[in-house]
């Protein structure tokens, strides 16, 4: 089981169904999966799981809650969200900040990360029940949408956990790296090119081959496209010759 599978979302009555299948999209595709409501407005699971594509499974394990101390009872931890400072004094932190504390928390039981409502976030007394307080950093600008809140602090714990569970599979095209000989290989064919077209004349050959060594590490290609890259001066070469062989036959 993921350490993920310890961390629960809980919205303190939520008012918009649309962040609910925005919140249900963002905890599958970071690998969380308990959904807590408290009060919630109403809402058709079947709708939430049509714009929220492939996540019945979370929308099935969401659970409704008459209060919020109902909703936290199990958990050992709780860090409220919100985008406002308090009056008193209150440990703050961030998602990227809070999400190693989260982790580790887990361990020890449910962990919830706690939301409050689109247009007011969450009033004080439930604020009181969190350990901590997070803010997301923003500009002046920081009222966010419930769901892009839920994001940022999934994202966070996503990578915080090393849970990147999807594969990315490899290019068709894809090349290993270059080994270094044929690095010196594809150099030599440039240096060569290069001094067959009198490239070089008043400039140094090896401040010019070390300056072309500097760009194509910065680039690092693979084995194909450094293949590429020495197919160019081959090529150049050949055309030269195909050239003096053509001006030799005419003469």
């Amino acid at each position: 089981m993921s350490i993920l599978h310890q961390v629960v979302v809980v919205f303190h009555k939520p008012q918009d169904p649309v962040n609910l299948a925005g919140t249900v999209r963002v905890m599958k595709n970071m690998g969380l999966r308990d959904l807590r409501l408290v009060q919630p407005v109403a809402y058709d699971p079947w709708r939430i799981e049509g714009v929220a594509h492939g996540t019945r499974d979370v929308v099935e394990r969401i659970r409704h809650f008459d209060t919020l101390d109902a909703a936290l009872a199990d958990c050992v931890y709780v860090a409220a969200f919100g985008g406002k400072r308090r009056a008193h004094r209150w440990p703050l932190t961030t998602p990227r900040a809070l999400a190693p504390v989260v982790l580790e928390k887990a361990a020890d039981g449910p962990v919830a990360l706690l939301f409050g409502q689109e247009d007011h976030g969450l009033p004080n007394e439930a604020i009181d029940r969190g350990q901590v307080l997070c803010t997301i950093p923003t500009t002046e600008h920081s009222s966010l949408n419930l769901a892009q809140a839920v994001l940022v602090a999934a994202y966070e714990l996503h990578l915080a956990a090393g849970d990147a569970t999807r594969t990315i599979e490899r290019h068709k095209h894809h090349a290993p790296l270059p080994k270094q000989d044929e690095w010196e290989r594809a150099l030599g064919d440039v240096d060569r090119a290069l001094a067959a077209i009198a490239f070089y004349r008043t400039r140094s050959p090896e401040h010019i081959m070390r300056t072309v060594r500097s760009l194509l590490n910065r680039a690092g290609p693979d084995a194909r496209e450094l293949t590429l890259v020495r197919a160019m001066g081959i090529e150049v070469l050949r055309t030269i010759d195909r050239v003096k062989r053509g001006l030799d036959e005419g003469g």
